[in-house]
């Protein structure tokens, strides 16, 4: 195994976290950024008032999204467990 080889690893797995994690995370910032600016139009500085929406559109984004990133979790998976025989020499 080379070291172009194990980069290539891992490059392919931070892809595959940064593309699973993505949706969640667009959908977190703008939720974030809606709260953001009726907080500013309203002048209401309350901290925590942005935590249960945040909560709320990620899990509506993982109930949305879900089978999409479990099935990108699958191929990432069964490819590199499929060539294990090419990385143990």
């Amino acid at each position: 195994m080379t070291e172009t080889f194990v980069i290539q690893i891992g490059r392919d797995a931070l892809y595959t976290v940064l593309k699973v994690s993505a949706p969640m995370l667009g959908l977190g910032l703008l939720v974030g950024v809606i709260i953001s600016i009726f907080q500013a139009t309203t002048q209401i500085q309350e901290q925590t008032l942005t935590f249960i929406p945040k909560i709320i559109a990620v899990m509506v984004s993982i109930i949305i999204f879900g089978p999409w990133m479990l099935s990108i979790l699958l191929d990432f998976t069964g490819n590199l467990l499929g060539n294990l025989h090419t990385f143990i020499r």
